[in-house]
């Protein structure tokens, strides 16, 4: 009996243009990382990726209409980058009614924010997200309205309250702000008192949140 021997499968040729294009890759990559370079770490590294999609698909539709000629990396990744900063994504439609979409936020001018992040020095809001206890709907609602009310401080005042606000002591804020220790708690009653008000202003907020709210006042509102 004659054993016929296995055909080694033909492996599929790579076309040119792929290795065309993974060559403009590194000025690709190089350009969009320079146009996004003051956005945070991982945002930065979301838009570059979908920079090298966008420029991909251009540089595809380029070969199909036998224009590769034409086809220059720094004029993709600028084009790119135009798309992506006006909210366009490959395989995505502009939806101005989707809130996760970047053409929505800019459209109309709002922007969602992550819970566990904080973007602000002191730590206060990673203290109220620590409350697990409290609803995730008055979480949200209160680092809206906190924020807003300090928007009404001094910026040395604000500091002052963020401090407190992470869970620091009125010793420990004295010292680090160079007052004395009944100043921070006097001025400690008038932010709890004027957070009241704002309250009362504004509407009714959620309180059950402890290591904030005992930065700016008493222990247990």
């Amino acid at each position: 009996m004659i054993a016929i021997a296995n055909r080694p499968h033909r492996q599929a040729s790579i076309p040119r243009w792929h290795r065309q294009f993974l060559a403009m890759l590194p000025a690709i990559r190089q350009h969009a990382q320079l146009s996004f370079h003051n956005l945070p770490a991982e945002a930065r590294a979301e838009l570059v990726q979908e920079t090298v999609a966008n420029c991909l698909v251009a540089y595809c539709r380029l070969v199909d209409r036998k224009r590769v000629a034409l086809a220059f990396p720094s004029a993709l990744a600028r084009f790119a980058v135009a798309q992506v900063r006006s909210g366009r994504r490959v395989g995505c439609r502009l939806n101005s009614h989707d809130v996760s979409s970047a053409y929505a936020q800019r459209k109309k001018s709002f922007r969602i924010e992550r819970l566990d992040h904080d973007h602000l020095p002191g730590g206060w809001r990673a203290a109220v997200v620590e409350d697990h206890h409290t609803p995730v709907d008055e979480q949200a609602a209160f680092r809206i309205d906190f924020t807003a009310w300090l928007t009404r401080l001094a910026p040395r005042q604000r500091r002052i309250v963020r401090f407190l606000a992470a869970g620091n002591s009125t010793s420990d804020a004295a010292r680090r702000f160079r007052l004395s220790a009944s100043r921070v708690s006097q001025l400690r009653r008038e932010w709890h008192h004027d957070w009241l008000q704002f309250q009362k202003t504004e509407g009714t907020l959620p309180q059950r949140f402890p290591a904030v709210s005992s930065g700016i006042g008493n222990r247990k509102w």
